[in-house]
């Protein structure tokens, strides 16, 4: 019975730890600025980098079939490509086997990771039904402009480095204005000043 009791526990604790596996850890928070097509990672309340993205051409909105990016905070609901090539391919979610190198001619796949978003707020409720992910494209020439059928684009190694950092239910809010408008772009334009000041003093 003791033995029993024993093994209970040590399945018990292993589904705990699985059961956590892929949750944000580091109260990650990505803000999106539809302006400067730019997102700002900060965790545990301190900004941490900054990536240059690509949001919806055919402008904000959270309609069905609208391609358009909403507005407003989501939670990152899922993940996909645990360790996959920079340029794979996938088609729902599933890797497909190709491989595309940056900007390959007449492609336009995702590619390389997904982060699946779900709506938080009436605004984007819509968000998870409509397949809107963070994802990798091959199309990097484009990144920085408005470029997108709904999703979030990012660079390859720009999207391995952010799904590295961060997990499952961690915030991802767009918003139109600029960076340098909100506090968490000014802290993070005080932290950049910082470290110039020090690069220089030295």
């Amino acid at each position: 019975m003791k033995t029993l009791h024993v093994l209970a526990l040590l399945s018990l604790s292993v589904f705990v730890v699985s059961c956590g596996i892929g949750h944000d850890r580091n109260r990650s928070e990505m803000l999106v600025s539809v302006a400067d097509q730019k997102m700002l990672l900060s965790q545990r309340g301190q900004p941490v980098k900054v990536y240059p993205v690509s949001t919806s051409k055919f402008g904000l909105g959270d309609v069905p079939k609208s391609k358009c990016t909403p507005l407003g905070t989501m939670k990152v609901a899922r993940k996909f490509g645990d360790g996959a090539v920079p340029g794979t391919v996938y088609k729902s979610r599933k890797p497909t086997g190709e491989i595309l190198k940056p900007d390959a001619p007449g492609r336009d796949p995702i590619v390389t990771r997904i982060l699946w978003l779900r709506g938080t707020e009436e605004q984007n409720r819509n968000a998870f039904d409509r397949y809107i992910y963070i994802h990798g494209t091959p199309e990097e020439r484009t990144i920085g402009s408005a470029t997108s059928y709904g999703c979030i684009r990012m660079k390859s190694h720009d999207v391995i480095d952010l799904y590295n950092r961060v997990g499952i239910n961690a915030s991802v809010t767009v918003v139109t204005q600029p960076l340098s408008q909100t506090e968490a772009g000014r802290l993070y334009d005080q932290a950049i000043q910082t470290q110039q000041a020090a690069a220089t003093a030295q």
